[in-house]
């Protein structure tokens, strides 16, 4: 460890390692930080990512893959289940990963590209002069630190302690946080090429239950409920309860539990000398929770965008807009969106979800694409879905704005 580097990552995550290992092999000299003793480790995380988003940062390989998923099964209140095709799920349809391995792979890779790696390395505040982040304080086996940096990315996850030391509001109020537990159970017999999504307040009030296949007869079963929802009764109750109920033969072999941002974007990212990534800048999506796709795009952009302003020798927050431009451009929109979507349908009663099933129960999903599906939705059930108008109409546009270029 230098005293000195371009850039320093703290957390080392998705978001964190691959924001490292793209400055890295752009020549910058990078220091990444983990709390932690164990990269990976606890997994909190339902583990399921789409192919082609992952694809983009890295080859698939089976020693982190526990299993190939080609669709998705919602399943209503009073059992109507709707499926839909794996590229019309979301982005955490395709494949199931064993995150321990997964992550520590990402980070292996971060170390290849020439980044410095510290675990058990506790970042206790920010080195700040003027109004420009210059560094962190950190302790490490006892011992405290400071080392300077140009730029600082936090990938420290939920309400990130970086992001409030430089002045970002990163506190999240109940409403906006989905409090989650997770089992690992063997011994459960379910398809194992699809994932399963149940819906409904009585097995999770303000948010849903969660079934993921990871080969061997064992699945990921977790749960989010919005914390504003939760009562006196936990999480990790309900979920109890719907094991016993729904797989009295499966045997709890791991649990965890956690949190995840759902309050759509935060309303900015960055700050002079810093920027945010992952779950500390609540790139999750609000409405499913998953972001490991996002992470890394997020990680991506930070890398690229650290590089060019460490190259015009300005880390300035005017020049680390284009962050913001870039992942607010590529995927914040559908973050937005996804807001619009959770806050309808967390609102609505067991009773309407069973009437929004019903009334699409007969659908041929297999003909229709996501756009279709929504509109579909939305026209047998307007009154229901009366605040998604927007959102579908901004849909719609861009699907026929698309289909009139590509005519012209």
């Amino acid at each position: 460890m230098k005293d000195q580097y371009d850039l320093i990552v703290v957390g080392a995550g998705p978001a964190g390692s691959i924001a490292a290992t793209t400055a890295a092999k752009k020549g910058l000299s990078v220091l990444m930080l983990e709390k932690r003793q164990e990269i990976g480790e606890p997994v909190r995380c339902a583990e399921g990512v789409g192919k082609k988003r992952l694809r983009q940062h890295i080859e698939p390989d089976e020693k982190w893959l526990c299993g190939e998923v080609s669709s998705a099964k919602i399943i209503s209140p009073n059992g109507t289940t709707l499926t839909m095709a794996e590229e019309d799920a979301g982005s955490e349809v395709g494949y199931v990963l064993d995150r321990k391995i997964f992550d520590r792979t990402l980070v292996e890779l971060s170390g290849e590209s020439g980044v410095d790696i510290m675990v058990k390395a506790r970042v206790t505040g920010l080195i700040i002069e003027g109004e420009t982040v210059c560094g962190v304080e950190m302790m490490h086996l006892g011992k405290t630190y400071s080392i300077r940096s140009k730029l600082v990315i936090g990938a420290d996850g939920v309400e990130s302690k970086v992001g409030r030391w430089a002045g970002i509001d990163t506190s999240l109020k109940p409403s906006h946080i989905e409090t989650c537990a997770q089992f690992l159970v063997s011994g459960i017999d379910i398809d194992q090429s699809s994932c399963y999504f149940y819906m409904g307040n009585k097995v999770a009030p303000g948010g849903y239950v969660w079934l993921f296949p990871k080969g061997n007869n064992m699945a990921n079963v977790g749960i989010g409920i919005l914390g504003s929802r939760s009562g006196k009764k936990k999480p990790i109750e309900y979920l109890t309860e719907f094991v016993e109920t729904n797989y009295p033969n499966g045997s709890i072999i791991e649990h965890v539990a956690g949190a995840v941002p759902a309050s759509g974007p935060i309303e900015k990212t960055i700050a002079s000398g810093l920027m945010l990534v992952g779950d500390a800048a609540r790139q999750s999506d609000p409405f499913t929770g998953g972001g490991i796709s996002n992470a890394m795009d997020a990680g991506m952009y930070a890398g690229e965008v650290a590089a060019e302003a460490i190259a015009q020798n300005d880390v300035s927050e005017t020049m680390l807009q284009e962050y913001e431009r870039r992942w607010r451009g590529s995927f914040g929109n559908e973050i937005a969106n996804n807001l619009i979507v959770k806050e309808t349908f967390f609102s609505l009663s067991d009773e309407d979800l069973d009437s929004l099933a019903g009334s699409i129960k007969d659908v041929d999903f297999k003909e229709m694409d996501l756009i279709d599906f929504i509109a579909a939705l939305f026209k047998a059930n307007k009154k229901l879905l009366w605040n998604l108008r927007p959102l579908f109409t901004q849909k719609l546009k861009q699907k026929f704005s698309g289909l009139t270029k590509f005519k012209r």
